[in-house]
């Protein structure tokens, strides 16, 4: 296969795509001149509007010039304003004469009318001593007209201004609706070639952390590479891939990765940029699109966001934009059904809700495939953030693989992120490294918030103080719980203290006793404030809505009470209404055991404090002293024996 420049796209504002890897575009003969757009309604009604336009200007233009004009008046009236003294200049050519009074005076038989300016003429026979009249009574006589008249081509061309103007006006309003809508994606000319983008291609050595989502991938960079022996074999490449998986797992990287991997154009653009409110936008564009990728096929289609337009079909009603939406999916589905094995595009889709896409689209034929991007295992972020730190300077004792120990449940998108605040604090502390206090230190602000400069009473502090006590001794005390990494009395984001705990292992599956662990841990708080004080504060809110939100998944979702059984009374969809899951019985059974499962927990929790009374006093006061306790101080503090295990 010829090798291919490595392009971006597309400076086109009516191209909601972008594709790389194109083909600069070959020399040829120029195109032919196309037709000019149709003007709506036809010429002739152009034509009576530009007749309308120039009268209407004519009139305005006669009115205008109305005020400067001068009044036609006899020339025995002249020669009586000269024997007056009343005339101020004048202007003759042959025996034509306009002039100027010093003062208004009455048109003759014209009822009151008046004048100032005025033209006459003077008989050819009359032998009236004019000159000596005017030189005696010093009129001002003078070489250009008095009454400054506009020449014919100048009124032509004032008169026209407007005709041009709304002619052109027609023509840019007739052009944008034949080119589709007033979308701009009809009629247009072949794509010009772009500059090629600096720097190699994505490949799947950018990509880490998901290997068996590579290797699900690999048949197609096979198939776009070298097709023949899929051909031979009579299979078929699958027309579509689906990536679906949480926001930051990777999916447009390696749908990009893909192509790179192959060394095919890639066209990649989001699925709500097809979306118009003129019905009929959308699916044209798809068109144009996917024409476009079969000039340069063999080739990779990424639409982002699918879930944008590949909804189900028929659930509620609406206009205008529910239906373009459906129309631009009609056209999609058009599209990947005519797709034969020669054609060699593939498309490549990613969406955060594969369960809400229309079955039309997920059918074989379609996205033959579906590939679940989760995020990665610590083996991955390792891999993950020593793609993300090649640029930046770690410093010796900086331990990629502690840090990938510590951050269970981060995408490749918090990877980067934390590996970008790393870099920030070690520029804000002036190093020339990043080290692990960096890494640390980002990852609490990631995870807990930035720390706020707020000045709290003494007594509030204490009570913090017990309060994150207790949700870091339960945590300490509790058998299977995650291990405490941190507990910290200085105020972040919106909380006044904040207990962090983070498993040693991945965790895919929750036992009964591990969900009832948390909790405790998380009923820790308010439990120490119950048993130092007596009564509890509104500090324990988020650990309430954090109870409510477990305990509800035991009871109504994973089957772990007896009185519900091993049914799903609660939708993990949150749009759907928490009412129209179940009957009405059964809710009211779901809360009844949700009540007692957290009623349970917190009286184990009270009981583990006061029995552990002294420990939690302890840790309460070495919290006050130092404000923060990292892992080992706040066991030592505790005098809980620490156990550590390897992460692997």
């Amino acid at each position: 296969m010829p090798p291919r420049t490595s392009v971006l796209a597309n400076t086109d504002p009516g191209q909601p795509w972008r594709a790389e890897g194109t083909p600069p575009e070959k020399p040829g003969p120029p195109n032919k001149p196309q037709r000019g757009p149709n003007v709506p309604g036809g010429w002739w009604r152009l034509l009576l509007t530009m007749l309308l336009v120039f009268l209407a200007t004519d009139l305005l233009l006669s009115l205008f010039n109305s005020g400067a004009s001068s009044t036609k008046v006899p020339y025995t009236e002249f020669t009586r304003q000269v024997a007056a003294n009343n005339v101020k200049e004048l202007y003759s050519k042959g025996d034509a004469i306009q002039g100027d009074l010093k003062e208004k005076a009455p048109v003759p038989d014209d009822g009151g009318d008046t004048y100032v300016k005025f033209d006459t003429q003077r008989p050819s026979w009359a032998e009236d001593p004019l000159w000596q009249q005017l030189s005696t009574n010093g009129v001002t006589i003078t070489a250009k007209p008095v009454v400054q008249q506009q020449s014919i081509l100048l009124n032509l061309l004032i008169s026209l201004a407007p005709v041009a103007l709304l002619l052109g006006l027609w023509l840019l309003v007739a052009r944008r609706m034949s080119a589709g809508a007033m979308g701009g994606l009809g009629r247009r000319g072949p794509p010009k070639p772009v500059a090629p983008e600096e720097g190699k291609r994505t490949t799947f050595a950018d990509v880490a952390g998901i290997d068996e989502v590579e290797a699900q991938l690999a048949e197609v960079v096979d198939y776009l590479r070298n097709p023949a022996p899929f051909q031979v074999m009579g299979a078929r490449m699958p027309g579509g891939v689906l990536l679906a998986g949480p926001p930051g797992t990777g999916k447009t990287l390696l749908a990009r990765a893909v192509a790179g991997e192959a060394n095919v154009p890639f066209f990649s653009a989001s699925a709500s940029e097809f979306i118009e409110m003129i019905v009929g936008v959308g699916a044209s564009r798809v068109r144009e699109l996917f024409n476009e990728a079969r000039k340069v096929a063999p080739s990779i289609v990424f639409i982002d966001e699918i879930d944008t337009i590949g909804r189900a079909r028929g659930r509620g009603s609406g206009i205008g934009g529910h239906d373009e939406r459906e129309q631009t999916l009609n056209q999609i589905l058009t599209e990947m059904d005519g797709f034969t094995g020669s054609e060699g595009v593939v498309v490549v889709a990613a969406t955060n809700r594969a369960d809400v896409l229309d079955p039309a689209l997920t059918r074989p034929g379609r996205f033959d495939r579906v590939v679940q991007v989760g995020p990665p295992d610590r083996a991955g972020r390792e891999a993950i953030l020593k793609i993300h730190t090649r640029r930046i300077p770690l410093a010796p004792d900086a331990d990629l693989r502690q840090v990938a120990a510590m951050t269970p449940g981060m995408t490749g998108a918090d990877l980067a992120n934390l590996a970008n605040e790393a870099a920030l604090l070690a520029v804000a502390r002036h190093r020339q490294d990043v080290g692990p206090s960096e890494f640390s230190d980002a990852l609490e602000k990631i995870q807990l918030g930035a720390e706020r400069p707020v000045l709290i009473p003494e007594e509030d502090r204490r009570r913090t103080a017990y309060h994150e006590s207790g949700h870091a001794l339960l945590g300490m005390l509790q058998p299977g719980a995650d291990p405490v990494r941190k507990v910290t009395i200085v105020p972040r984001g919106r909380a006044l203290g904040v207990t962090l705990s983070t498993p040693e292992n991945d965790r895919y599956s929750h036992t009964e006793d591990y969900l009832r662990g948390r909790i405790c841990g998380a009923l820790g708080g308010i439990a120490a404030e119950q048993v130092v004080y007596g009564d509890v504060t509104t500090g324990a809110e988020s650990d309430l809505e954090q109870v409510t939100a477990i305990a509800r998944g035991m009871v109504g979702r994973w089957g772990m009470s007896e009185r519900i059984g091993r049914l799903t009374a609660i939708p993990d969809d949150a749009a759907q209404a928490y009412g129209l899951s179940a009957a009405p019985a059964t809710l009211d059974a779901v809360d009844s055991e949700v009540r007692r499962i957290v009623a349970e927990c917190y009286e184990k929790t009270v009981t583990t404090l006061i029995e552990n009374r002294e420990r939690l006093d302890a840790l309460a006061a070495a919290l006050m002293e130092h404000e923060s306790l990292g892992e080992a101080d706040a066991y030592r503090a505790a005098g809980v024996p620490r156990q550590v295990r390897d992460p692997d």
